[in-house]
């Protein structure tokens, strides 16, 4: 069932209907931001082997700005009307993506996986954006702007994947267990 997302009230020139709908699409992008703040504070503190350091240095201006980011998702759907649902719960039941599957492992094998991750994020970033674009260019403004620094962090990640001959060493990978073993084999 398709929980009505029509706020009472909206921005000025834009329908709350339409509204609606951009609420919906940001609850989605909301719930990817905060697992994936999680996930990287994972990674931070599983982390092991000989590229421990650079990686975990690495790693926590990633995870502050994505709670930037989901800290400005979140007051855009309260602008909107909207209720920000920030709870573990609702994440969890609303999202569309397994928990991330990798433990304590070595630098390279978790930066496989999250290369993985990235890619799920900025798939669904992109999604929203085209979606936005059709009802209101400040929303899509915002996950433009939150999409170029993803882009960037995974390119940070696989940076540490690749060949000197620009081949991605993960780049057949399906799932994260696949694309840690093969980060794995470079480390």
């Amino acid at each position: 069932m398709t929980q009505d997302l029509t706020p009472k009230y909206t921005v000025p020139g834009i329908e709350r209907e339409a509204a609606g709908r951009l609420i919906g699409l940001l609850r989605l992008r909301l719930h990817a931001l905060n697992d994936l703040q999680l996930t990287l504070k994972h990674m931070h503190w599983n982390v092991v082997g000989p590229h421990f350091i650079a990686v975990h240095e690495m790693i926590d201006p990633q995870v502050d700005r994505v709670r930037d980011m989901a800290d400005d998702v979140a007051e855009r759907i309260a602008a909107l009307g909207g209720v920000a649902q920030g709870t573990p719960g609702a994440l969890v039941a609303e999202r569309t993506w397994d928990d991330y599957s990798i433990g304590r492992a070595d630098a390279i094998a978790h930066l496989g996986a999250l290369d993985l991750v990235y890619t799920g994020v900025i798939e669904g970033v992109r999604a929203a954006i085209k979606e936005a674009g059709d009802i209101d260019t400040a929303t899509e403004d915002l996950l433009i702007e939150q999409l170029r620094d993803l882009e960037q962090f995974q390119w940070f990640v696989r940076a540490h994947l690749e060949s000197a001959g620009g081949t991605l060493a993960t780049g057949q990978a399906r799932t994260e267990e696949e694309a840690a073993a093969k980060g794995a084999e470079l480390g």
